[in-house]
């Protein structure tokens, strides 16, 4: 079991940055991939970022790529979304997620929800143009 807790979201003006912030707790949080997600009103929750396990490999939506970064601290059991050019469309609850990481794992599995088995309870991020 892994206990995932979020913070750091808040309103900010578009172009601004916010820094999300997952703290992990229980089993071994260095062997977990660990994941970004949002859900905006009536949309359904979409990737965002991901990081493996070690934090050499990182993996961001289209739609955010170039004004994010993912980075984790296995030492403090955290990870960290570096959120850049923030945009009203990116307005959201984001989630951090924690799952099982594998070699040779595709890449489309860090992209996937289902692939993530703990979940935190979000924290609101909202751009105001």
């Amino acid at each position: 079991q892994v206990h995932v807790v979020e913070s750091g979201g808040g309103a900010v003006q578009a172009g601004g940055s916010l820094r999300l912030s997952c703290a992990a707790s229980g089993r071994t949080f260095s062997g977990y991939a660990m994941g970004w997600f949002r859900q905006a009103p009536g949309k359904e929750r979409e990737f965002v970022a991901a990081i493996n396990w070690a934090g050499g490999s990182t993996y961001y939506a289209d739609s955010v790529k170039g004004r994010f970064t993912i980075s984790r601290d296995n030492a403090k059991n955290a990870v960290f979304l570096q959120m850049n050019s923030l945009k009203p469309e990116d307005t959201a609850v984001y989630y951090c997620a924690a799952g099982p990481d594998y070699p040779m794992m595709a890449v489309a599995t860090y992209a996937d929800l289902t692939a993530y088995d703990y979940w935190g309870q979000g924290t609101q991020v909202t751009v105001s143009s």
